[in-house]
């Protein structure tokens, strides 16, 4: 039988399940991925288009289709928490790491768009490590 994660979003108005079957996992540091996250990266996992069953809050969800470009970012109305979407060309359903309540069994398979990586979080990868908030 197929593990299944849970997910939601941070208010907890939005709530999904998706089988742990993933085909792609990716860090990717372009410029349209930070802008979308306002992080050094996004954090996605790639999986068929079907593979989602919404639980709670589906009309909460605001998507945003960029006009010219290839990208696309559901998000919570309530809280802002970035959600899963099928990508703009249909093929897959790009599930946020972050929105999911349990660790996928699939690990990280590359980090894209390296070139693309800001300067600060390179330097931030080196700096000191605190389980919470420093003292």
């Amino acid at each position: 039988m197929v593990r299944k994660l849970s997910g939601g979003c941070c208010c907890g108005e939005v709530q999904f399940e998706v089988k742990d079957e993933f085909k792609h996992f990716f860090f990717c540091h372009c410029e349209q991925c930070r802008k979308l996250t306002g992080a050094a990266h996004a954090t996605n996992l790639f999986t068929a288009p079907d593979n989602i069953k919404w639980l709670k809050g589906e009309e909460h969800l605001v998507r945003f289709v960029h006009p010219e470009r290839a990208f696309v970012k559901v998000f919570c109305k309530m809280c802002g928490s970035g959600l899963p979407y099928i990508n703009k060309s249909g093929k897959f359903l790009i599930v946020p790491a972050g929105s999911l309540n349990q660790e996928p069994t699939k690990t990280v398979d590359a980090r894209i768009f390296i070139s693309e990586q800001p300067e600060w979080h390179k330097n931030g990868l080196e700096v000191t490590k605190f389980d919470g908030f420093p003292h």
